[in-house]
């Protein structure tokens, strides 16, 4: 076991100044060309960007399931929140623009916290409950103009690598707007990179596309009975 973490030190030392240069490179060349594009049309940039940023840090994605069309949209992606990996997984596979609800504290990073405001991701205080509901507003909107969604209804990445509890707040959203919801399974991201350990461990990342839920399947469902159906079908696809 010493020798692995030696390994994954080593591996890591060595993955981490590569990623973030390239980083730093695609984010420069996003935010120049964003000057003259919308971030939808900038997306296909977008998807090649984040599949190069998972073979830096030495990951290789794999896509199973069928990707949603994205003539069907607006969607309401949910998935399992494994690793910082979670969202170049998702972006890196859907084939039209998504954006995303994201902790309000991100939004202050440097860098990072500019990339995804121009990007479009609307920021959350969990805590406070009425700045969340506010900014669940602000997504619901979003949707109603068509626009795609993900969000992690654990709200945070997980410590242990299993699933925690489901908050209401995502499937709020789908019963005020009616949207397809997408289930995702993601594998594979929680031992790429674990929240309490900076290493990364190179690897394959799988992200798995569930069945759509239409709103014809759930609108007569109370919102606990839709979070249960959710959460089993994305518990089906990790361990199928």
């Amino acid at each position: 076991m010493k020798r692995v973490g030696v390994f994954k030190t080593i591996i890591s030392l060595i993955l981490w100044p590569l990623a973030i240069l390239v980083f730093l490179l695609l984010v420069g060349i996003y935010l120049l060309l964003r000057l003259f594009i919308n971030p939808i049309t900038l997306f296909p940039f977008v998807r090649v960007a984040c599949r190069i940023m998972m073979v830096t840090a030495g990951q290789w994605l794999q896509i199973e399931g069928n990707i949603p069309n994205k003539k069907g949209q607006p969607y309401l992606y949910l998935f399992n929140h494994e690793s910082m990996f979670d969202p170049f997984m998702l972006a890196g596979s859907v084939k039209h623009y998504i954006t995303a609800v994201g902790a309000n504290f991100q939004f202050s990073y440097p860098v990072w916290g500019f990339l995804i405001k121009r990007y479009g991701a609307i920021p959350i205080k969990r805590k406070k409950l009425d700045d969340a509901i506010h900014s669940l507003d602000m997504a619901e909107e979003a949707i109603r103009n068509g626009i795609s969604f993900i969000i992690s209804p654990e709200g945070t990445r997980t410590l242990s690598g299993k699933m925690g509890p489901f908050k209401k707040g995502a499937f709020h959203v789908a019963m005020n707007t009616g949207v397809t919801i997408v289930p995702v399974g993601l594998i594979g991201a929680y031992k790429a990179k674990k929240k309490m350990d900076w290493r990364l461990r190179p690897g394959i990342l799988t992200i798995r596309f569930g069945e759509l839920i239409t709103w014809e399947e759930y609108k007569d469902m109370d919102l606990d009975s839709l979070r249960e159906l959710v959460r089993n079908k994305i518990t089906d696809l990790i361990y199928q």
